[in-house]
């Protein structure tokens, strides 16, 4: 094949992938909302995205906070307006870090998970067996995961401004002795309740991603245990991606 009908070719597989990944998000969305309702699933999903991720996304945060502090009273202490250390953390963390970041560690560590687990009940022919029991596998294996995603990420993102802000008060105020009412009083005044929500918007939506995509790429799984390893690389890397392509856009619109 020539140049060109290898770009077609891989055009019209990625199209189609799309397509195919946006008809497995709508219908796990849709059968949310159909009995029997899995209540099971969807506490384990819960407590496995929310409580799971608990440390890592604590530890991101709070050094994440700490390094953002360290350099602002760096480059500000340049133009003597160190008192707006708090205020570019804070602002930093809200609106961007918090979500991108938070969705980064969840799709390494759940992301992963999610291709992995259903990418192997694929080539095993369990997911055959659910729809020879008259279990919908959509229902049984993506919806808990999709609505656990869009449930646990906003709090997570929440988890990560507040101790991203703790870490860079502590650096700024305890290590670089910056004043406290300052930095406290500068956070108050500017930081906005549309900043918050505006990345709790975000966390949704790349929980949302994250949850598809990764369930997407265990489905399509296929050749054994090679086949579920590229599937789970392939949910890592396009999770990934997606989370920063719809930062942008997402950025763009709300800005």
């Amino acid at each position: 094949m020539n140049p060109i009908e290898n770009i077609g070719r891989w055009t019209i597989a990625r199209v189609e992938g799309t397509g195919s990944a946006a008809l497995l998000a709508w219908e796990g969305v849709v059968w949310m909302f159909r009995r029997p309702f899995r209540w099971r699933l969807f506490l384990q999903q819960l407590e496995f995205v929310g409580v799971g991720s608990l440390l890592i996304v604590l530890l991101t945060g709070a050094f994440t906070g700490m390094v953002m502090a360290v350099q602002s009273a760096y480059a500000f202490r340049m133009f003597n307006a160190e008192g707006y250390v708090g205020t570019t953390v804070a602002l930093a963390l809200t609106r961007e870090l918090a979500p991108v970041l938070t969705g980064l560690m969840v799709t390494g560590r759940v992301g992963s998970s999610i291709a992995t687990e259903i990418g192997t009940m694929g080539v095993t022919e369990q997911i055959d067996a659910l729809r020879t029991m008259a279990v919908n596998p959509v229902q049984y294996l993506v919806s808990p995961r999709i609505a656990a995603m869009i449930i646990m990420m906003p709090l997570l993102c929440l988890l990560f401004s507040l101790i991203g802000v703790v870490g860079a008060y502590l650096i700024a105020v305890v290590g670089l002795n910056l004043d406290a009412g300052v930095f406290k009083a500068r956070i108050i005044h500017v930081v906005t309740a549309w900043d918050v929500w505006s990345g709790i918007l975000k966390a949704s939506v790349f929980g949302l991603t994250i949850a598809v995509i990764s369930s997407y790429a265990g489905y399509k799984a296929a050749g054994g245990a090679r086949g579920v390893g590229l599937a789970t690389t392939r949910a890592v890397v396009y999770s990934s991606v997606g989370i920063l392509v719809a930062d942008y856009f997402m950025t763009v619109m709300m800005f």
